[in-house]
């Protein structure tokens, strides 16, 4: 995979030759969370080009961490799952994670904001359960974005997969969110607080009071919101 060697036999000279690429933690930590599919992948990946992540595809297929299997019934469509030499890298992916939660500056994470990539984590860590309603049909609206990543919608339902839209899906919205890129994204990596994004008006909440006053609840919140910083303490 690499395009020169080490040249060493120890363990971890050998495992960064196959996973020191660029791209290739990345890729693994959409694998983790969960993405099987080509177009899945590159929602979570949206800056890597469609030919990169192809080529990543094959070279950690063709080092046993992941495999291709042809859907039923469908076999010009692929998904790419870890294998067991996958799924042993989850608890570096975590680490990899947590410490740079811990390690890497607040100001210097949110000079990396990404409208889509947010939006796609949040559709996947959403927790339904604190909604009251049926189904909800959340707007994000990000005011300062130009306008491709300026509206999304999440569409919420019981036992179904949060669905994630850029377009106007022609539902009636039960909850308007308004508010920066910036503030949004730091309260999702556990920097900020719906509250006090409140209360210093830079979030502005329309619609069911119940689902608005919910909000930090239902967020879920990135799986590494938790893990307290040790440079902006």
């Amino acid at each position: 995979m690499a395009q020169g060697s080490y040249r060493q036999f120890c363990p971890v000279a050998m495992a960064a030759e196959i996973l020191c690429t660029r791209w290739t933690v990345v890729l693994l930590r959409e694998m983790v969370a969960g993405s099987t599919r080509f177009n899945e992948l590159r929602r979570g990946v949206p800056r890597m080009s469609p030919a990169l992540l192809s080529q990543r595809l094959k070279d950690l297929e063709a080092s046993g961490i992941v495999r291709r299997d042809a859907l039923p019934g469908e076999p010009e469509v692929f998904e790419y799952r870890l294998t067991q030499a996958g799924m042993d890298l989850e608890s570096l992916i975590d680490a990899f994670g947590r410490w740079g939660q811990r390690w890497v500056s607040t100001d210097l994470s949110l000079q990396q904001l990404d409208a889509s990539l947010l939006m796609w984590d949040m559709r996947r860590n959403l927790d339904p359960r604190p909604m009251s309603r049926p189904k909800s049909v959340i707007h994000f609206r990000y005011p300062e974005q130009a306008p491709p990543d300026r509206s999304w919608w999440l569409l919420v339902e019981p036992e179904t997969p949060v669905d994630l839209c850029s377009v106007d899906p022609g539902f009636d919205v039960d909850l308007y969110v308004s508010t920066d890129l910036r503030t949004m994204t730091a309260i999702w990596m556990g920097h900020d607080t719906v509250r006090q994004a409140l209360g210093e008006d830079r979030m502005l909440l329309t619609g069911d009071r119940v689902l608005a006053s919910d909000m930090q609840a239902w967020l879920g919140l990135s799986p590494f919101a938790k893990t307290a910083s040790m440079v902006d303490a």
